[in-house]
């Protein structure tokens, strides 16, 4: 089953967590999923995704 990483944050988000780019190239991002009071990461990701790259330069 392949995962929609555009899909994956926005869950992150509506369940009240925090995301951010650790990393941001040209063509993919390092994805940092962290916990609600936005301390410990709970889970990292590399993504290639058009939409995400372009919504972690909006928040860059």
């Amino acid at each position: 089953m392949t995962t929609d990483d555009l899909e994956r944050i926005t869950r992150w988000e509506d369940a009240g967590a925090v995301w951010e780019a650790a990393a941001l190239r040209p063509e993919s991002a390092t994805i940092s999923l962290m916990r609600c009071d936005a301390g410990e990461e709970v889970e990292r990701f590399v993504t290639t995704d058009p939409r995400v790259l372009a919504l972690c330069r909006e928040r860059w």
